[in-house]
Parts: structure tokens; sequence; C-alpha cells
């Protein structure tokens, strides 16, 4: 009655070891050249950090100049602001000190020598991140200021007991263009990788293992093979 106990339990670990992960991060950038596509956070997120975005207020201030100051200003949804004399100047995207260097130069193309111009986002609009795949709780949920790929993670609950750490993928515009990477969530965890840097309208998928489950499978099933001892 032994044989067939003896035989069977290789057999299911092949089975395991053979049973494949549902790739989620196939053919995306991976290890150091995903830092490439989500840079790494910096060593300590402020609010510098945040990056302008579509629907967002600025209150923009040209030092000596009231004219050209203003409060509030929109940001369109093309990520736009338009500014006396010098028309629509790109924000989205940028941080508000990034804005304000953008500005100032282009005011010191024609106008103004030397211009000190300081930008303040006055309103933010709620931001959001899609996190789907082997996650507790899938959805899109609302993130205020800078966020990384871990923190982006709790707010699903973090990862089920089938997820493949090593195939995370972090899919952003980038240009335009949709891009893509893929991250080893248990590498950053443990320090070995930086974590990654997530902007608004970022989606993040986390791999299913197949072999987790397998053999979480052949776990449960062993009282039942237990039943074919001898006695």
């Amino acid at each position: 009655m032994r044989k067939p106990l003896l035989v069977a339990l290789p057999l299911m670990i092949s089975a395991v070891t053979g049973c494949a992960s549902n790739h989620v991060g196939a053919n995306l950038p991976s290890g150091s050249m995903a830092y490439a596509v989500v840079p790494p956070a910096a060593a300590t997120i402020t609010v510098e950090d945040y990056r302008i975005g579509p629907l967002d207020a600025l209150d923009i201030t040209v030092l000596q100049e009231p004219d050209l100051s203003i409060k509030a200003a929109p940001v369109d949804a093309a990520g736009n602001v338009n500014l006396a004399m010098i028309g629509d100047v790109k924000a989205g995207g940028k941080t508000a000190n990034e804005f304000a260097r953008e500005v100032a130069q282009r005011y010191s193309q024609r106008y103004l020598r030397n211009p000190q111009v300081s930008v303040v986002v006055a309103k933010p609009v709620a931001q959001k991140v899609a996190v789907q795949g082997e996650v507790v709780q899938p959805g899109v949920y609302p993130i205020e200021g800078p966020t990384t790929l871990l923190g982006a993670l709790s707010l699903a609950k973090g990862e089920t007991q089938y997820a493949a750490l090593n195939d995370v993928a972090v899919f952003r515009t980038v240009g335009g263009r949709r891009a893509g990477a893929v991250f080893n969530v248990a590498q950053i965890r443990s320090g070995q990788l930086p974590d990654p840097q997530i902007q608004s309208n970022d989606m993040i998928i986390v791999g299913y293992s197949g072999s987790r489950r397998a053999w979480r499978d052949i776990v449960n099933s062993m009282p039942l093979l237990n039943i074919l001892r001898p006695f």
C-alpha cells in the first residue's frame, strides 16, 4: 500500500514545478532596466515631489509683477496653463518648482530680465491609481501626494497568497505612449531594490503564481492521502 503513495508524491511535486505563472510582465523591462520606465522614489518623499495633473489649480507669483501673477490658475485637460503674454505652458507631469522654472524661462526670453517665479499647487485634484490582479481588494484608489509601489499595494490590502511577487507590472503613459515595467516586490521589501515612484493613472497588476496554488492544493489534500496509509 505504500508504493502507490510514494509514486504519487513525486508526480504531484513535478506538477507543481511545472506549473507556469500567469506572467503579466512578459516582455517588459525588469531589474535595473525597469527603473528607466518607472524611476525609484526619492529617499525622502515630500510635497515638492508632487506632479501637477489636469484640473489642478495653481497659485503663480511673478515677483514685482502683479499683472502677471494669478491665483488658482486652472490646469486644463491637456495639462497646460494659459498665462498672460506667453500663452499655454505645459504644467502636467512637472513639479511646482519645475513648472516655475519653465515659466521664468519663457518670460525671460522676451519680456522680463531675471524673473523670479514661484508656484504653489493650491487645489490638487484627487488623483488615482488602479491596482489589479492578485491583491486582496482590486480597484481604483485615490492617491494624495507622492506614492510608491508598496504604498499603492497597501491601498489594495496587499497581495493574495497566490501572488507572484516577482511579477508585478506597472503600466503608465510616457510621451503619449503606453509603457510598462515589471518589478520584484519581494526584493523591494527586503531592501535589495528601490521602491519605484507611482504616478496618477498608473495601473499596477500583480501576477498569479500557478505553482503556489498547486502546492496549496497538495498540502490541503495531505489528510486525504493519509487515509491510504496502512494501519
